[in-house]
């Protein structure tokens, strides 16, 4: 662990959604090719959405629109038809081979959290719709979280630090007090400028990037790091 991670005692865990607690990459990607087929009459691939992960639907969706030129995109209908699709295929409709998932050992960090007495809270730059969809697909919906904050709720999406900042002032613990657990070089990157120290997880992007956004500690997924590791208990 580097130096600077034990400055300021940890009292409040951020926790990114798509890539950290939900494995919901395949399922955003493919609901929203299937509505640029259904709507548009175009053929896109679930890498064309890379670039824009944890960026937030609009650009998520606008991106990929401008990047096959598409005229007649109108973001609002067209968020709106790919969460549709979204909510059948995280119930396993196909051509899903199932149900949306936890991450590894996601629940069981977000629950140990919860009972060292963390305040613990999630920042996500997706919409509530699709939000609150993934919590209760896997079993975090509850009231577990002393927080939520989406995208909508925000001016600025990651890069910038307006979710985790949010996050932070909601659940009443200064940024440097906080840890946030990202998978994505704009989440690492909005953690940093928030101020906070980063997990970075290896689920959806390389080490290389992750470190060299800045994240304090690196594991490959929730499965394989104790919350104590944060908070200098171990």
């Amino acid at each position: 662990m580097s130096s600077n991670t034990t400055r300021h005692e940890t009292r409040g865990l951020i926790f990114d959604m798509d890539g950290v607690l939900t494995d919901s990459e395949w399922f955003i990607a493919e609901a929203a090719r299937l509505m640029f087929r259904e709507t548009h009459r175009v053929e896109v691939r679930h890498g064309d959405f890379a670039e824009f992960i944890g960026m937030g639907e609009n650009r998520y969706l606008g991106g990929v629109a401008a990047k096959y030129g598409v005229r007649d995109f109108e973001i609002e209908r067209d968020k709106a038809r790919t969460y549709a699709i979204y909510g059948e295929l995280v119930k396993g409709k196909p051509p899903a081979k199932g149900p949306l998932k936890a991450m590894p050992g996601a629940v069981e960090f977000v629950r140990a959290s919860a009972s060292l007495g963390l305040k613990i809270a999630v920042a996500t730059s997706t919409d509530y719709v699709k939000m609150r969809a993934n919590l209760e697909a896997v079993g975090l919906g509850d009231g577990i979280f002393h927080a939520t904050v989406n995208g909508l709720e925000v001016e600025r999406r990651k890069p910038f630090p307006d979710l985790f900042l949010e996050a932070a002032r909601r659940i009443g613990v200064p940024p440097e007090s906080c840890w946030v657990v990202e998978d994505s070089v704009s989440g690492v990157a909005a953690a940093k400028a928030a101020g906070m120290r980063c997990l970075g997880l290896l689920t959806t992007t390389a080490k290389e990037a992750i470190r060299g956004k800045g994240a304090d500690l690196v594991a490959k997924d929730l499965s394989a790091i104790r919350p104590e590791a944060l908070t200098g208990a171990l």
